[in-house]
């Protein structure tokens, strides 16, 4: 399976202009509300046209603006899964299925009932989906995109709309649709920790525009822009400059960083995550701190050290706190641990 995508279309506050290629994986699309997401899904779906460019899918031309080419959402053989699910309210469970299946009438009622115990849905094919709770509307799209012999999945946000207990539930399932499944898909979200749970490969998103692209591994161990350093949960971020070979100053906390990797000469950033930072009393890169702040989380403490006119934050467990707390502290920044950034 592959999935090309090359496509720019003018929005209200940016242009959408993004590249990129899915094979037999997941692959994520991950970044703020607005950053025109939900608007990739959509071109691929037929549901928006872009203004120029070139969708397509196993070798057929979705889209092609040149060739003037704009199959119609119908003929595109894509699974799209709305954010609020777009069950037909006046159908019941097993109408809306049956209304996407494909084959024979005995072919789509092997689908349907393959797809009602899949999903749990047994003894709710009658009900309509106004009488369903959430995460059973959920179930009932996924049971109608499966039906359509669909050759790449498309889920905008899937788990936005549910509370915390029923989205891992869900979760844990959607992971066990990909794998028996046996496709691609395309998995749209603003939640790290969901995209590096459910993905194989993220691309990061940001006013329009692909900023980085990676294996999740190395997306969240690596990443080489701030804005993928944020949307994987960095929170400490200076301005930098390299010194020497293995030197860099980060500014904005005004101390020099002594690193034991390459340090790249067009190096802007550098960030290290919260829960990176240690305790110590002495060593290469340990920096006394004054403590400006703490915070008692679920878990942790979240302890803000004051570095000139900025705050680093720093994530350190309850009972190690509770034992080093005091107004100034010595804190350790791992060198393996540093991220560098170029823009």
């Amino acid at each position: 399976m592959v999935l090309e995508v090359s496509i720019k279309k003018n929005l209200r506050d940016f242009v959408l202009n993004v590249t990129f290629q899915v094979q037999d994986e997941v692959f994520a699309l991950l970044g703020a509300s607005g950053c025109g997401k939900s608007m990739t899904l959509k071109t691929i779906a037929g549901i928006e046209t872009p203004d120029e460019g070139k969708i397509i899918l196993n070798g057929r031309i979705l889209f092609d603006s040149d060739k003037k080419i704009n199959l119609p959402p119908q003929a595109r053989r894509v699974g799209y899964l709305f954010q609020n699910y777009a069950l037909f309210p006046n159908m019941t469970v097993a109408e809306n299925i049956l209304f996407a299946a494909v084959g024979s009438q005995s072919e789509k009622i092997q689908k349907l009932r393959e797809n009602l115990a899949r999903f749990e849905l047994n003894g709710l094919e009658n009900s309509y989906p106004g009488e369903l709770s959430g995460g059973q509307q959920q179930r009932v799209a996924f049971a109608r995109i499966l039906s359509s012999h669909a050759e790449i999945l498309l889920l905008d946000e899937p788990f936005s709309a549910l509370d915390n207990f029923l989205k891992w539930r869900l979760e844990l399932e959607l992971e066990e649709i990909f794998q028996s499944y046996g496709g691609a898909a395309i998995l749209v979200s603003h939640d790290r920790g969901e995209v590096f749970r459910l993905s194989d490969k993220i691309a990061v998103m940001s006013q329009g525009k692909i900023s980085e692209a990676n294996t999740k591994q190395e997306i969240f161990k690596n990443p080489k822009t701030v804005a993928a350093a944020t949307l994987t949960g960095c929170k400490n971020i200076s301005a930098a400059k390299k010194i020497d070979a293995n030197k860099i100053f980060a500014t904005d906390w005004n101390i020099t960083l002594t690193l034991n990797k390459k340090i790249p000469d067009d190096l802007k950033f550098v960030g290290i995550h919260s829960n990176f930072l240690e305790n110590a009393t002495a060593g290469e890169n340990v920096f006394p701190f004054e403590v400006a702040k703490e915070i008692e989380d679920t878990f942790f403490y979240i302890v803000m050290l004051r570095a000139g006119k900025n705050l680093i934050r720093w994530e350190v467990q309850k009972n190690l706190w509770q034992k080093i707390k005091a107004a100034e502290i010595s804190i350790n920044f791992p060198a393996e641990k540093i991220i560098l950034m170029n823009g």
